[in-house]
């Protein structure tokens, strides 16, 4: 068996797909944005403006929003004309082969398991916030992970097995939860900026670069990252009424949104409060309580819990697709790809993604482990981009819904940029994620090398019965 075989394109356009297709474009928006908008939004903007950019973070997130533009009209094409579940394991699996495609499917796996567990980590500590604030605290021992003294971050691992639960419920039920909880979150931004404008102060935004062009860049790599979560929406792709029109209008637009909230409440931010202030992990509600809106600040507060319990439920969701379509090509054992016969979800792949989740939530310090997340997304990124390059020389007559401007051009300049990202990453982190990577491999070859046996052995059973 040829480790860069290919999956033939009309096999995966054909194949019969057991995943119900309940998603509309609005849907898909809504899922981007409940990726997107979150511990960026309520942690990152305070603190890339106080250590790095000042006011001028708005440019700052201007031009992360630009290099991830780029990324998102790669996976607009792309997605639009591979509309099948599996994202970038499954551009990988058409354009370069499958042992490409399999680190690519580890590599998400990697990512959204990750971030899962660190967003929920965000989620426990504003969880405890605000029951202390009624005076109510959880002892140390349950909210913790044993190497910050705890024994287990209790809040952390209840918040991920809710979720799993509710996707465990079927896409028509999940999304519903999604959509109302992005609802929440956006209205608690709209709140900060109606209120938050009208203590804005000019004189807070002069000087409006502080630390100049190297503090606007600095702030780039530091926010970059908050943008991250766009590409889970290709992973949904299978489950899209009309995937050809709606997939790059939830990519695109959902990007865009998020773009234009993270400047206005940027500018709001620092307007009302100086930005050498904002280092706090919670800027909109201290900025509010600055000016003396507490009832505000405190709103703010609680829907920040529903903000960030969708960037759970979001990454949890593209966890079981990737795991989902693995399973389905033979790349995972078959269980990870039952369809439940009521819900019409892989709840076996639920479970597993929320509990490996919820273990390292409860149980491991992540703050070693965090860049990992980075390399990965970049490395798919990079591999996105290569893929629309590569379908538009092999297949140039296969139907898009969307093209990416610019071929190659674009991808190439995406590529590039996700390239000199990488390389400001820790070597720490690099060392870590090829330790993953050598993981991953090893268990391609053992799961293969049991494949190609059992598939002797059918061959032996046919040969046997036919004599």
């Amino acid at each position: 068996m040829n480790l860069l075989q290919k999956k033939s394109i009309t096999h995966l356009l054909t194949q019969k797909k057991t995943l119900q297709k309940t998603l509309g474009a609005y849907d898909l928006i809504l899922l981007g944005i409940g990726a997107i908008v979150g511990i960026g939004i309520l942690v990152l903007t305070g603190v890339a403006a106080a250590n790095d950019a000042g006011p001028s973070i708005i440019f700052s997130f201007m031009l992360a929003a630009l290099v991830c533009g780029f990324v998102a009209f790669c996976y607009a094409e792309i997605a639009s004309t591979l509309p099948v579940s599996g994202g970038v394991y499954t551009y990988a699996y058409v354009t370069i082969g499958e042992v490409v495609a399999y680190l690519m499917g580890w590599t998400q796996l990697l990512i959204y398991v990750l971030s899962v567990a660190a967003v929920a980590n965000g989620w426990s500590a504003y969880f405890r916030s605000l029951l202390e604030g009624f005076h109510v605290h959880i002892p140390k021992m349950l909210s913790a992970v044993p190497q910050q003294g705890g024994m287990v971050n209790l809040p952390a691992v209840c918040i991920i097995l809710l979720m799993t639960w509710v996707l465990s419920k079927g896409v028509q039920e999940s999304k519903k939860v999604n959509n109302t909880m992005v609802a929440i979150k956006l209205s608690i931004i709209l709140l900060f900026i109606i209120i938050g404008i009208f203590y804005v102060q000019p004189e807070n935004w002069d000087p409006f670069m502080p630390f100049g062009w190297k503090g606007v860049l600095a702030g780039t790599a530091t926010v970059f990252f908050a943008f991250l979560g766009f590409d889970a929406v290709a992973t949904a792709a299978e489950e899209v009424k009309k995937p050809q029109r709606d997939l790059p209008i939830g990519i695109i637009v959902s990007l865009g949104v998020c773009t234009l909230l993270y400047v206005i409440v940027c500018l709001v931010l620092t307007g009302m409060v100086p930005y050498h202030l904002l280092n706090v992990s919670d800027a909109m509600a201290f900025a509010l309580h600055a000016v003396g809106q507490n009832f505000a600040a405190g709103v703010i507060s609680v829907g920040a819990l529903a903000g960030i319990t969708t960037v759970i439920f979001v990454y949890l969701y593209a966890t079981v697709r990737v795991l989902f379509s693995m399973s389905r090509d033979r790349l995972l054992p078959k269980p990870f790809s039952v369809v439940h016969s009521q819900s019409q979800a892989p709840v076996f792949s639920t479970w597993i993604a929320g509990l490996t989740g919820a273990a390292i939530a409860g149980f491991i310090d992540l703050r070693a482990l965090s860049n990992l997340v980075n390399i990965g997304a970049l490395l798919t990124f990079v591999m996105v981009a290569l893929s629309v390059i590569v379908l538009r020389k092999t297949h140039p007559n296969l139907q898009r819904g969307f093209k990416a401007p610019l071929v190659p051009y674009l991808p190439i300049l995406t590529i590039a940029c996700c390239v000199f990202l990488m390389t400001r990453l820790a070597l720490e982190a690099w060392l870590y994620f090829c330790i993953w990577m050598m993981i991953g491999l090893s268990i391609y070859f053992i799961y293969r090398t049991k494949r190609q046996k059992d598939s002797s052995q059918e061959q032996a059973d046919m040969m046997k019965k036919a004599n």
